[in-house]
């Protein structure tokens, strides 16, 4: 196809306001993906959308392995869907209380926070 540009498990952005580091995750728009390396503001970043990631997890979310699992972008950390959370993937491990990360497969679907 001549109009093909990419995949989309990488996609091209711009950093926000006061950079960002590797491996955070990111909301742009209706997209959430994981920084692929640190950048300065204003800066083109790679982010990406799909794949397994280890992510922060709030400490007091439960998670069993194929959960649903949601952005909180206030507290920057994985959680259980809820109101104003985005939702990005399934847990590929079990995360019970007290454990601060967990591996997610980001589903790279473009959603709104509920």
């Amino acid at each position: 196809m001549k109009n093909y540009l990419q995949n989309g498990h990488v996609i091209t952005v711009a950093t926000p306001a006061g950079g960002i580091a590797s491996g955070d995750g990111l909301i742009v728009g209706n997209i959430f993906g994981v920084a692929a390396y640190s950048a300065a503001e204003g800066d083109p970043l790679e982010l990406a959308t799909t794949g397994v990631y280890k992510l922060p997890k709030a400490s007091a979310a439960a998670l069993t392995l194929g959960a649903r699992v949601a952005w909180d972008n206030t507290a920057k950390q994985v959680n259980t869907p809820g109101a104003g959370r985005f939702p990005i993937g399934v847990a590929a491990d079990a995360a019970g209380n007290g454990v601060t990360s967990v591996a997610v497969r980001l589903d790279g679907v473009a959603t709104a926070a509920d």
